[in-house]
């Protein structure tokens, strides 16, 4: 049986507003999970997840295992670029977040789904690839690099296409993706992206060589995580 997810595009938005939204919702699940364990089958609270896109403002967050070293840039400079930065709790490393870049927040019982997270990661990125799929493009997995890559075979020419960095508690999932669009790459100079200091960082409008309908590629990202989950949106 497929599971349902309800979706949501809430356009551009504020980092810490979309933060705390993600939060609400996923306490929502861990507490009615919480409630189900004392309840017979019968009676059971149906758990209601959720898939969030959006795009945020130049944003750098910083997950909880990652070092604050990888921010190349001060305060003063962050404020020049129009910039902000968080230290978040998802795995992971730094990475950058902006206008032409899809955000992907699965609020997922993954239990639900019967898998794992690393399964999940799995999951995640093979949504991805197969969108990449879709413009003639061959996204890959890099050994010790969680998210999508580019010519991982070709020394010194791997590059980053989506980052993928996420929180999950009693198998509750938060934070998700981010994969660039029409993203500024500039912005990924002032980071080591997810701490590497050898790998690049791309674009789906780099790549093609033209400026691509976001909406468009938000269907097809929808699509293809519907397919790989096996869950319907609505």
């Amino acid at each position: 049986m497929r599971n349902k997810v309800i979706f949501q595009d809430l356009g551009e938005i504020d980092f810490k507003d979309a933060w705390e939204y993600q939060e609400k919702l996923f306490d929502e699940i861990v507490s009615v999970k919480g409630k189900n364990r004392d309840l017979p089958p019968g009676e059971q609270i149906k758990i209601k997840n959720h898939l969030l896109f959006c795009e945020h403002p130049h944003v750098y967050t910083l997950g909880k295992n990652g070092s604050e070293n990888n921010l190349l840039i001060d305060q003063m400079q962050l404020k020049a670029k129009d910039a902000s930065f968080y230290k978040i709790n998802r795995g992971g490393d730094i990475t950058y977040h902006g206008p032409g870049q899809i955000v992907g927040y699965p609020i997922f019982d993954i239990e639900l789904f019967g898998v794992r997270i690393k399964q999940y990661i799995n999951k995640l990125e093979e949504s991805i690839i197969m969108t990449l799929d879709e413009f003639n493009l061959k996204g890959e997995r890099l050994k010790n690099g969680t998210g999508v890559w580019l010519d991982t075979g070709i020394p010194g020419n791997a590059r980053k296409i989506c980052a993928i960095g996420v929180r999950a508690s009693r198998f509750v999932t938060m934070h998700g993706f981010a994969f660039n669009v029409n993203t500024n790459l500039e912005y990924f100079k002032y980071i080591n992206p997810c701490g590497f200091i050898d790998k690049g960082v791309t674009s789906l409008e780099k790549e093609v060589g033209a400026k691509i309908d976001i909406n468009k590629v938000k269907m097809i990202v929808r699509k293809k995580m519907g397919e790989v989950f096996n869950f319907t949106a609505y």
